[in-house]
Protein backbone atom coordinates (compact mmCIF):
# COMPACT_ATOMS: atom_id res chain seq x y z
CA UNK A 1 0.00 0.00 0.00
CA UNK A 2 1.47 3.70 -0.91
CA UNK A 3 -0.36 6.75 0.72
CA UNK A 4 0.52 9.99 -0.14
CA UNK A 5 -0.30 12.82 2.10
CA UNK A 6 -0.52 16.73 1.44
CA UNK A 7 0.09 17.99 4.26
CA UNK A 8 -1.88 21.41 4.86
CA UNK A 9 -3.67 23.85 7.82
CA UNK A 10 -0.11 24.40 9.48
CA UNK A 11 -0.30 28.00 9.65
CA UNK A 12 -4.50 27.68 10.45
CA UNK A 13 -3.44 26.10 13.46
CA UNK A 14 -1.18 28.54 14.77
CA UNK A 15 -3.62 31.03 14.22
CA UNK A 16 -6.54 28.92 16.10
CA UNK A 17 -4.15 28.58 18.65
CA UNK A 18 -3.09 32.09 18.81
CA UNK A 19 0.83 31.45 17.78
CA UNK A 20 2.86 32.58 14.91
CA UNK A 21 2.82 31.12 11.53
CA UNK A 22 6.25 29.49 11.98
CA UNK A 23 4.85 27.66 15.33
CA UNK A 24 2.07 25.48 13.15
CA UNK A 25 4.78 24.25 11.15
CA UNK A 26 6.67 23.01 14.14
CA UNK A 27 3.47 21.18 15.22
CA UNK A 28 3.07 20.07 11.72
CA UNK A 29 6.94 18.43 11.79
CA UNK A 30 6.17 16.88 15.32
CA UNK A 31 3.41 15.10 13.93
CA UNK A 32 5.20 13.60 10.62
CA UNK A 33 7.13 12.24 12.98
CA UNK A 34 4.16 10.46 14.47
CA UNK A 35 3.11 9.45 11.47
CA UNK A 36 5.97 7.33 10.86
CA UNK A 37 5.46 4.79 13.96
CA UNK A 38 1.87 4.90 12.28
CA UNK A 39 2.44 3.72 9.33
CA UNK A 40 4.51 1.10 10.23
CA UNK A 41 2.34 -0.58 13.06
CA UNK A 42 -0.72 -0.18 10.32
CA UNK A 43 1.92 -1.89 7.29
CA UNK A 44 2.37 0.73 5.45
CA UNK A 45 4.70 -0.12 2.96
CA UNK A 46 5.01 3.45 0.75
CA UNK A 47 4.55 6.74 2.04
CA UNK A 48 4.81 10.02 0.43
CA UNK A 49 4.38 13.28 1.80
CA UNK A 50 3.63 17.37 0.24
CA UNK A 51 6.10 18.82 2.75
CA UNK A 52 6.86 22.34 0.51
CA UNK A 53 5.80 23.63 -2.68
CA UNK A 54 7.49 25.65 -5.44
CA UNK A 55 4.86 28.22 -4.38
CA UNK A 56 5.36 28.08 -0.55
CA UNK A 57 8.54 29.83 -1.41
CA UNK A 58 7.16 33.02 -2.40
CA UNK A 59 5.84 33.38 0.97
CA UNK A 60 7.27 36.11 3.44
CA UNK A 61 10.73 36.46 3.54
CA UNK A 62 10.35 35.77 7.29
CA UNK A 63 8.05 32.58 7.12
CA UNK A 64 10.47 31.10 4.82
CA UNK A 65 13.80 31.44 6.68
CA UNK A 66 11.85 29.94 9.61
CA UNK A 67 10.50 26.92 7.29
CA UNK A 68 14.44 26.57 6.45
CA UNK A 69 15.09 26.09 10.09
CA UNK A 70 12.84 23.75 11.11
CA UNK A 71 13.73 21.47 7.73
CA UNK A 72 17.04 21.74 8.97
CA UNK A 73 16.84 20.45 12.39
CA UNK A 74 14.30 17.72 11.31
CA UNK A 75 16.69 16.47 8.75
CA UNK A 76 19.36 16.48 11.39
CA UNK A 77 17.02 14.25 13.59
CA UNK A 78 15.86 12.17 10.92
CA UNK A 79 19.49 11.17 9.91
CA UNK A 80 20.18 10.39 13.54
CA UNK A 81 17.21 8.18 13.99
CA UNK A 82 17.22 4.53 14.82
CA UNK A 83 14.30 4.18 13.10
CA UNK A 84 15.73 3.93 9.99
CA UNK A 85 18.08 1.00 10.14
CA UNK A 86 16.02 -0.82 12.96
CA UNK A 87 13.16 -0.71 10.12
CA UNK A 88 14.59 -0.60 7.29
CA UNK A 89 13.43 2.70 6.04
CA UNK A 90 14.96 3.65 2.93
CA UNK A 91 14.63 8.10 2.20
CA UNK A 92 14.14 9.50 -0.90
CA UNK A 93 13.72 13.36 -1.71
CA UNK A 94 12.07 15.04 -5.27
CA UNK A 95 11.39 18.09 -5.87
CA UNK A 96 13.91 21.05 -7.10
CA UNK A 97 16.79 20.68 -4.75
CA UNK A 98 18.19 23.65 -6.22
CA UNK A 99 15.68 26.21 -4.68
CA UNK A 100 17.11 24.92 -1.41
CA UNK A 101 20.49 26.10 0.57
CA UNK A 102 23.64 24.25 0.17
CA UNK A 103 23.07 22.99 3.64
CA UNK A 104 19.86 21.58 2.82
CA UNK A 105 20.88 19.63 -0.28
CA UNK A 106 23.58 18.26 1.69
CA UNK A 107 21.63 16.78 4.00
CA UNK A 108 19.22 15.27 2.24
CA UNK A 109 22.22 13.76 -0.18
CA UNK A 110 23.42 12.52 3.06
CA UNK A 111 19.97 10.41 4.21
CA UNK A 112 19.74 9.08 0.96
CA UNK A 113 22.91 7.87 0.85
CA UNK A 114 22.62 6.40 4.47
CA UNK A 115 19.48 4.63 3.67
CA UNK A 116 19.79 3.70 0.25
CA UNK A 117 19.93 -0.31 0.73
CA UNK A 118 17.15 -0.16 2.74
CA UNK A 119 13.94 -2.07 1.60
CA UNK A 120 11.36 -2.36 3.90
CA UNK A 121 9.60 1.09 4.66
CA UNK A 122 9.82 3.67 1.24
CA UNK A 123 9.21 7.18 2.81
CA UNK A 124 9.49 10.76 -0.14
CA UNK A 125 8.92 13.99 1.11
CA UNK A 126 8.06 16.60 -1.94
CA UNK A 127 10.28 19.37 -1.27
CA UNK A 128 10.28 22.57 -3.23
CA UNK A 129 7.71 20.48 -5.55
CA UNK A 130 5.99 20.93 -8.48
CA UNK A 131 3.88 18.07 -10.98
CA UNK A 132 3.94 20.46 -13.62
CA UNK A 133 7.90 21.40 -13.34
CA UNK A 134 8.63 17.18 -12.84
CA UNK A 135 6.59 16.58 -16.08
CA UNK A 136 8.71 19.38 -17.82
CA UNK A 137 12.00 17.94 -16.28
CA UNK A 138 10.77 14.30 -17.93
CA UNK A 139 10.27 15.85 -21.43
CA UNK A 140 13.42 17.61 -21.33
CA UNK A 141 15.55 14.48 -20.13
CA UNK A 142 13.56 12.26 -22.95
CA UNK A 143 14.26 14.23 -25.39
CA UNK A 144 18.21 15.06 -24.18
CA UNK A 145 18.21 11.30 -24.81
CA UNK A 146 16.20 11.18 -28.05
CA UNK A 147 13.71 8.96 -27.15
CA UNK A 148 9.80 8.44 -28.10
CA UNK A 149 7.78 10.23 -25.83
CA UNK A 150 5.36 7.27 -25.12
CA UNK A 151 2.80 6.71 -21.77
CA UNK A 152 5.02 3.31 -21.82
CA UNK A 153 8.26 5.20 -20.81
CA UNK A 154 7.45 8.49 -19.76
CA UNK A 155 6.79 7.97 -16.09
CA UNK A 156 10.20 5.99 -15.44
CA UNK A 157 11.82 9.48 -16.33
CA UNK A 158 9.70 11.44 -13.27
CA UNK A 159 11.19 12.15 -10.17
CA UNK A 160 8.74 9.31 -8.63
CA UNK A 161 7.85 6.74 -11.03
CA UNK A 162 5.47 5.11 -8.51
CA UNK A 163 1.72 5.95 -8.05
CA UNK A 164 0.11 6.56 -4.92
CA UNK A 165 -2.78 3.76 -3.94
CA UNK A 166 -4.87 6.60 -2.28
CA UNK A 167 -3.98 10.45 -1.36
CA UNK A 168 -4.91 12.20 1.58
CA UNK A 169 -5.40 15.99 1.99
CA UNK A 170 -5.61 17.44 5.52
CA UNK A 171 -6.93 21.40 6.04
CA UNK A 172 -10.49 20.83 4.76
CA UNK A 173 -9.25 22.10 0.97
CA UNK A 174 -10.77 20.03 -1.95
CA UNK A 175 -8.31 20.58 -4.37
CA UNK A 176 -4.59 18.73 -6.06
CA UNK A 177 -2.59 21.56 -5.47
CA UNK A 178 -0.15 21.04 -8.41
CA UNK A 179 0.74 17.60 -6.63
CA UNK A 180 1.55 13.96 -8.61
CA UNK A 181 0.01 14.81 -11.65
CA UNK A 182 0.73 12.58 -13.69
CA UNK A 183 0.90 9.35 -11.30
CA UNK A 184 -2.55 10.59 -9.52
CA UNK A 185 -4.56 9.74 -12.43
CA UNK A 186 -6.34 6.77 -10.90
CA UNK A 187 -5.34 7.38 -7.25
CA UNK A 188 -8.00 7.55 -4.53
CA UNK A 189 -8.89 10.81 -2.77
CA UNK A 190 -9.64 11.24 0.62
CA UNK A 191 -10.11 15.36 1.77
CA UNK A 192 -10.25 15.61 5.38
CA UNK A 193 -11.22 18.95 7.60
CA UNK A 194 -8.76 18.18 10.43
CA UNK A 195 -5.77 20.49 10.26
CA UNK A 196 -2.50 18.82 9.67
CA UNK A 197 -1.35 19.50 13.17
CA UNK A 198 -4.45 17.79 14.78
CA UNK A 199 -4.41 14.14 12.54
CA UNK A 200 -4.32 11.30 14.32
CA UNK A 201 -3.47 8.08 14.00
CA UNK A 202 -6.82 6.74 13.80
CA UNK A 203 -7.52 9.37 10.57
CA UNK A 204 -5.19 7.40 9.18
CA UNK A 205 -6.90 4.01 10.39
CA UNK A 206 -10.10 5.39 9.23
CA UNK A 207 -8.61 6.59 5.86
CA UNK A 208 -7.48 3.46 5.12
CA UNK A 209 -10.83 1.63 5.81
CA UNK A 210 -11.95 4.40 3.37
CA UNK A 211 -10.06 3.07 0.62
CA UNK A 212 -10.24 -0.21 1.36
CA UNK A 213 -13.95 0.10 0.85
CA UNK A 214 -13.45 1.69 -2.41
CA UNK A 215 -13.40 -0.13 -6.10
CA UNK A 216 -10.98 1.13 -8.27
CA UNK A 217 -11.95 0.40 -11.87
CA UNK A 218 -9.34 1.98 -13.60
CA UNK A 219 -11.14 3.82 -16.08
CA UNK A 220 -12.85 0.63 -17.04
Amino acid sequence: MHIAIIIDGNRRFAKKILKEPWKGHESGAERVEKLFDWCDELNVKQLTLYALSIENLKRSEKEVAYLMKIFDKELRKLKEDKRLEERKIKIKFIGQRELLGKDLQNLMKEIEEKTKNNDKFFITFAVAYGGRQEIIDAVKKIISENKEINEENFQDYLWMPDSPDFIIRTGGEKRTSNFLPWQSVYSEWIFLDKLWPEFEKQDLIEAIEEFNKRERRFGK
